[in-house]
């Protein structure tokens, strides 16, 4: 099953194939100079994120792009409603990630979280300073770029968060997965704190509406 528009999801899967968004796409308007962020104070704050809302942009293989709404509660949560024509959504709950195409009446196709970088950053506890999680922390262009991966898998990828500071924030990230593949996905302003009911990442209830 596809994702939205032939493109795929924000976590990377085999059908998935994405690349990463032209440079003039990914700059981001920055202070003059910065220095790199300690991994503990990005531990610190990835902890702190218990829910987040933000528009995303999502650039596609073919150089499409994909816009939406994402939704974060911490740990383990994560949708992304795609915006029209679209309208498709990717979600994760209950340990397992789902992709609802808009235009089959098929089930969701369903495979673990646990199988994705994304979960690095959706785990109960993150300690970017545990052996073999970073495998690569610099500063670019003012902003800070950390490269992550499961220390006991790492066949699983990678994900490369991309935060500036005063006050942290993460601003996109990028997924490179076993087959080399990239998801690029680009925020906007975000938004904590709010209250996400749990409904909105059941991946069973959002079956069963879609089935009525």
């Amino acid at each position: 099953m596809r994702s939205p528009g032939g493109a795929t999801s924000f976590i990377t899967m085999k059908p998935m194939r994405l690349i990463l968004a032209p440079l003039a796409l990914l700059a981001l308007a920055l202070p003059a100079a910065a220095e790199k962020i300690p991994l503990s104070t990005i531990s610190a704050y990835l902890n702190r994120l218990s829910t987040a809302e933000a528009d995303f942009t999502q650039v596609n293989a073919d150089g499409s792009m994909s816009t939406g709404r994402l939704f974060i509660k911490r740990p383990g949560r994560v949708r992304f409603e795609y915006a029209p024509p679209e309208r498709s959504l990717v979600m994760a709950g209950g340990g397992q990630v789902a992709i609802f195409d808009a235009k089959s009446n098929q089930p969701p196709e369903q495979y673990p979280l646990s199988r994705t970088p994304l979960s690095l950053i959706l785990a109960q506890n993150i300690d970017l300073g545990r052996a073999r999680t970073v495998v690569g922390h610099r500063e670019d262009r003012n902003t800070t770029r950390v490269v992550a991966q499961d220390p006991a898998h790492p066949e699983y990828g990678t994900i490369e968060m991309v935060f500036t500071a005063n006050p942290v924030a993460l601003r996109q990230w990028v997924i490179t997965d076993d087959a080399g593949s990239q998801t690029t996905v680009i925020l906007g302003e975000m938004s904590q704190g709010g209250n996400l009911p749990a409904s909105l990442f059941s991946i069973q209830s959002e079956a069963a509406r879609r089935a009525r």
